[in-house]
């Protein structure tokens, strides 16, 4: 497994990243971090870890800089800034689509908390590239206008005791035209902290981008 620091050229930002390519893969997917977590939340870590092990490509990068996460870690006013960390998403999108060890493959997103919001967004605006995304414990409502746009196959997933995300993530689908799944795991609280939980995500994820991305 391959395993690289890189730099992303992201919206006039150069975010650091970690890219990961399991050999003879076709597919990479990005992360789209929610809620001031950057490349290091242990979770999508984690979940990345599995999609490697599957055969899938990753790019864990920073959607915010150093000094804006510092600023966010105290106001929190860039957690909730969706279009500069769609922005960066898309940006991070065409970046990946030019680099030589990624340029032949296919993308996906997964996108968590905000960060779904901002993957579905990128979604919308580079149609050509993305090919399917996945939302763990998302704010899909967060994409607003640009979710009728989402032509990418898009699965949502929800714990089951998360109420109010569920009715969320129905009212967003609700808005959809590509048909998007909603995935509900019994038991499962907004972070997936419940023993298993997280493992159905994986699963799951694996599952979408296997299907979507091959």
């Amino acid at each position: 497994m391959n395993r690289t620091e890189v730099l992303v050229d992201a919206a006039g930002e150069r975010l650091e990243g970690f890219l990961t390519l399991p050999q003879g893969t076709s597919a990479l997917v990005l992360f789209a971090h929610g809620s001031g977590s950057s490349r290091f939340s242990p979770r999508n870590n984690m979940v990345a870890e599995q999609l490697n092990g599957a055969g899938i490509g990753t790019l864990l990068f920073d959607l915010l800089t150093a000094e804006e996460h510092r600023v966010d870690e105290v106001t929190r006013e860039y957690r909730f800034d969706i279009d500069l960390l769609a922005r960066r998403l898309a940006a991070a999108v065409d970046w990946a689509a030019h680099a030589s060890a990624t340029e032949q493959l296919n993308f996906g997103l997964f996108g968590s908390s905000t960060g779904a919001a901002a993957a579905l967004i990128a979604a919308a605006e580079r149609p050509l590239l993305v090919k399917a995304v996945v939302s763990r414990g998302g704010r899909p409502d967060l994409a607003g206008a640009d979710l009728p746009l989402v032509k990418a196959p898009t699965l949502l997933i929800v714990g089951g005791d998360d109420t109010q995300v569920i009715e969320l993530n129905e009212q967003a689908a609700a808005r959809m035209v590509n048909s998007p799944q909603l995935e509900i795991i019994p038991g499962a609280t907004h972070l997936f902290e419940e023993p298993g939980t997280l493992e159905e995500v994986v699963r799951l994820a694996i599952e979408w981008f296997r299907l979507h991305l091959s």
